[in-house]
């Protein structure tokens, strides 16, 4: 907010050379309680240096803060107190608001440069589950952050089409596959005698040499083996699909693993230009004992390739054709290493962008506390908790608004959304604990919440006639003041999200700024008000920042519920 760097600035100003406006920006607070300002100051850091109590230091700065954006200071203690002028700010935000609201919180700092990001992922063969969701939802996010803030995105559907567990599905499928079942029900068949080999693999261990038999047949191109793996991934694609479908979910690029297979050989004939191969136990590995990481398999004894050669060869190849400035691996937690050891190795291979791979890490989906698992067959398919969701909003709908127009379009609109919501709302880094009965509540902290309110402000618009050319930016109504605050703060939160690349930043947001209009809504009577174009325009201005941190998080905003 610019009232917080004008503070910086005047405070760094007063304090001298030795306290920069950026150290001073960091710690300027938002006090929780309204009776303690809009903005505040702890003096405790600066008590050593002046050899004075933080009270003191507090009151003899106070006085010196002066601009037109501070409508009152006070010194409390150790703290300075900040109000700020409400008529000045809610003008300067609205006019700013509406003067394009569809770029309202936008940043440019991204313009020119080219984000890359490696996403959703599943595996050929096995249901999409929820499990796969987070990887999916947050990186449709995070791309949405990023185009607001200017970048050119690239979403690429990196799908796991090859390994040795596509050996050992080939050959589950050799020894109890069935050609009429699988066709009928792909995904669930092809899952089935995946299980059942993981099962009887522990009492027969000769079946895991099986597996990779079948796999470097697949290398080889083995005739059989291709058409069988070409089978299984159309049939698994379709599936997925329909997945993408219901989550609003596209992508600008879906290649699979498989893809490298061919172009293998020039990454490995690139490690060995550089002298970076070592031999050990018949395995071929890169060492990275120099930054204390394990050494990188890049060709297994048998003389199969490991999905590090692919990700390595992945990467290379995602270069050559987006030249891009960051590439995000919006990946689970537990593929911490394999990500750093992967820029390790490019970084060896000499590859200057190599530093601009993150890996963007995510807790787990749990289930009972325990991770998710197709073959241990401990899954929860995805496809039915959508369904499952939108019935109940078909339900919530028929119950409360029977006569609503577009009523299975909007049930579906809120049911995904609180799917969506239920794992944006968390911290990325923390596990999430699968509980339908928590997901498709539509009360409290839940997407429905949040797009109830927002219906519930457009129809306030839609039956005061509200047009953007008669909005009063004009300010005198305080139990408005909580709004102007929060929808002037949502540039700053979009920035803040994206530069964390933290989701729930935006989530939390929306909560809170959906609260602050129901309790306006509570106490306020706003159409047939003598002040009622001016309350209109700050619930226009409310609705512009719910729908489009929605729309970041990959939910749609119902302007009827």
């Amino acid at each position: 907010m610019v009232e917080k760097h004008i503070l910086a600035l005047q405070l760094s100003h007063i304090l001298g050379e030795n306290f920069p406006r950026d150290w001073v920006h960091g710690l300027i607070e938002t006090p929780k309680q309204a009776d303690h300002g809009d903005l505040a100051f702890p003096c405790f850091q600066l008590a050593k240096t002046f050899r004075k109590s933080p009270a003191e230091i507090a009151k003899e700065i106070a006085p010196k803060l002066q601009h037109q954006v501070f409508q009152q200071v006070r010194p409390v203690g150790g703290y300075i107190n900040i109000f700020l002028n409400q008529s000045f700010i809610a003008n300067h935000t609205l006019q700013q608001l509406l003067t394009d609201p569809g770029q309202f919180g936008a940043h440019q700092f991204g313009k020119g440069e080219t984000i890359v990001l490696d996403m959703s992922a599943p595996n050929i063969a096995k249901p999409f589950s929820m499990g796969h969701l987070r990887s999916t939802v947050i990186g449709n996010a995070l791309a949405n952050l990023a185009e607001k803030c200017g970048y050119e995105t690239v979403k690429i559907n990196y799908i796991g089409d090859y390994g040795t567990q596509f050996g050992k599905l080939l050959a589950a499928y050799q020894k109890w596959g069935d050609e009429k079942s699988v066709r009928e029900n792909p995904i669930q068949e092809l899952t089935k005698i995946y299980v059942k080999f993981h099962e009887a693999s522990k009492e027969d261990p000769s079946l895991i040499d099986e597996g990779r038999s079948w796999f470097k047949k697949l290398e080889e191109q083995d005739e059989e083996a291709v058409k069988l793996w070409r089978w299984f991934k159309d049939a698994s694609l379709e599936e997925f699909e329909k997945i993408y479908r219901l989550l609003g979910i596209d992508f600008d690029l879906t290649r699979g693993e498989a893809y490298y297979n061919d172009k293998m050989s020039d990454t490995i004939n690139l490690l060995k230009d550089e002298q970076l191969l070592v031999d050990s136990e018949g395995a071929q590995v890169v060492p990275l004992d120099e930054v204390s990481l394990p050494p990188c398999l890049i060709r297994k004894s048998d003389g199969t390739t490991i999905y590090a050669t692919r990700d390595l060869t992945a990467a290379i190849d995602r270069f050559n054709n987006y030249q891009f400035n960051k590439a995000l691996y919006v990946v689970g937690h537990e593929q911490t290493l394999h990500f750093q050891q992967i820029q390790q190795v490019l970084q060896k291979m000499n590859f200057s962008w190599a530093p601009n791979l993150k890996h963007i890490s995510f807790g787990m989906m749990l289930k009972d506390g325990k991770k998710m698992s197709t073959r241990q067959g401990k899954t929860v398919l995805l496809e039915q908790v959508l369904k499952e969701a939108i019935t109940r909003a078909e339900e919530n709908i028929e119950e409360k608004n029977p006569t609503l127009a577009n009523a299975g379009e909007i049930a579906e609109q809120v049911g995904v959304g609180a799917v969506i919501f239920h794992d944006l709302k968390h911290d990325r880094r923390n596990d999430v604990e699968f509980s339908l009965e928590d997901m498709l509540t539509f009360e409290g902290n839940t997407a429905p919440y949040i797009q109830y309110t927002h219906a519930r402000a457009a129809s306030l618009l839609e039956k005061g006639s509200f047009r953007i050319k008669d909005a009063v930016t004009t300010f005198d109504d305080e139990l408005a003041w909580p709004i102007i605050k929060l929808v002037r703060n949502y540039p700053e939160v979009v920035e803040n999200a994206y530069k964390d690349y933290d989701p729930s930043k935006i989530a939390k947001y929306l909560l809170d700024a959906s609260r602050a209009f129901n309790q306006y809504y509570a106490k306020t009577k706003i159409l047939e008000s003598d002040q009622q174009q001016a309350r209109l325009t700050v619930i226009f201005a409310l609705t512009v920042v719910l729908k489009d941190g929605l729309n970041i998080l990959g939910i749609q905003a119902p302007l009827q519920m």
